[in-house]
């Protein structure tokens, strides 16, 4: 009998665990309750059999969560490589502001939806694989929208982004998701963990390029906390620095309020002034995200015309889908 009540406790714990962290593996499991592989798997079995879990996954990649009361899906089957993707990629958060990731993100988000989530997640895999397939060293290349958007008055030499803001079918990318709430929510937490994933591809970047200066396109919300600003504090790049000044009209217009382009680089022309008179080789200008790209492009050209510089790269952490050229093929 005492036997029988300790199982249950355990049994009990085990499903304490799994709902607190919304998703494990047997192994976990087995590794912070100190089970045997064999009572780890009756534990799940017998959780499995009076529908408190379910097992997510083939092996070797097998997950088990908490089935929700509210939510009770049917059983599906994705591939190891289709898994790992929707386990880095996907990220969505709930009207309740829950953060979701991962498979378990990626299911709800299905059942919400009335999709089917083994269909639906071949097509997330392709979405996401057609476009990883066009970055290099972790970046995009966007010359080519930014070529095409202004022409003869493009003063960008390059252009780069960390992650797209959005794509077709599934809307904000991870990073688009994670900007969107770092931004409104003013989260601080957010805005430094946006840093950290972007350093390393962006430090590339730099080295790269022999880039010997950095101008930080800056706001034109008024917010508590400024992404930008905390975007450049975190970042601490061992760079010269040019200061752009926001110059306010009578009325605050944000570029993402302008529909039209040429709105867009009269509001850019106007509103950007450089406070610079030392000279540089390679500019990086650092935007948070890229639309028509009118904000980076009149940065660049005041630079240029000034003589502060003899070359700008652009890079923005998330960038507009519109006018890219997508590779199909490797």
């Amino acid at each position: 009998m005492k036997n029988t009540n300790l199982k249950n406790n355990t049994r009990h714990q085990v499903l304490a665990y799994i709902q607190n962290s919304g998703m494990v593996s047997p192994v976990d499991i087995g590794a912070y309750f100190d089970l045997s592989r064999q009572m780890t798997h009756r534990h799940l079995k017998h959780l499995v059999e009076s529908a408190k879990i379910k097992k997510i996954g083939t092996a070797p990649k097998v997950l088990y969560a908490v089935i929700d009361d509210d939510m009770t899906i049917s059983d599906y089957q994705i591939d190891t490589k289709t898994q790992q993707i929707i386990d880095k990629e996907f990220f969505f958060i709930e009207p309740t502001g829950t953060e979701l990731s991962g498979i378990y993100g990626f299911e709800k988000w299905c059942h919400k939806r009335k999709f089917d989530i083994s269909k639906k997640a071949q097509e997330f895999k392709q979405v996401i694989e057609k476009y990883q397939k066009n970055k290099k060293n972790g970046l995009l290349d966007a010359t080519h929208k930014i070529n095409k958007t202004f022409g003869d008055d493009c003063c960008v030499s390059q252009l780069f982004y960390f992650e797209f803001y959005a794509v077709e079918i599934f809307g904000r990318t991870r990073m688009g998701q994670k900007l969107f709430y770092a931004k409104q929510g003013k989260n601080r937490g957010r805005m430094k963990e946006i840093a950290a994933l972007i350093r390393k591809s962006l430090m590339q970047l730099i080295e790269l390029h022999n880039i010997d200066s950095v101008a930080f396109v800056p706001p034109t919300v008024p917010r508590e906390i400024q992404f930008m600003k905390v975007l450049e504090m975190e970042l601490a790049l061992s760079l010269a620095s040019i200061k752009v000044e926001k110059v306010i009209g009578d009325v605050r217009v944000p570029q993402k309020t302008l529909k039209k382009l040429s709105d867009r680089i009269e509001n850019a022309e106007h509103t950007f002034r450089i406070n610079s008179a030392v000279k540089f080789k390679k500019t990086l200008i650092i935007d948070d995200a890229v639309g028509s790209g009118a904000s980076i492009n009149q940065i660049a050209c005041k630079l240029k015309k000034a003589q502060n510089t003899e070359q700008v790269i652009g890079f923005a952490v998330t960038g507009s889908l519109n006018d890219f050229e997508v590779l199909t093929e490797v």
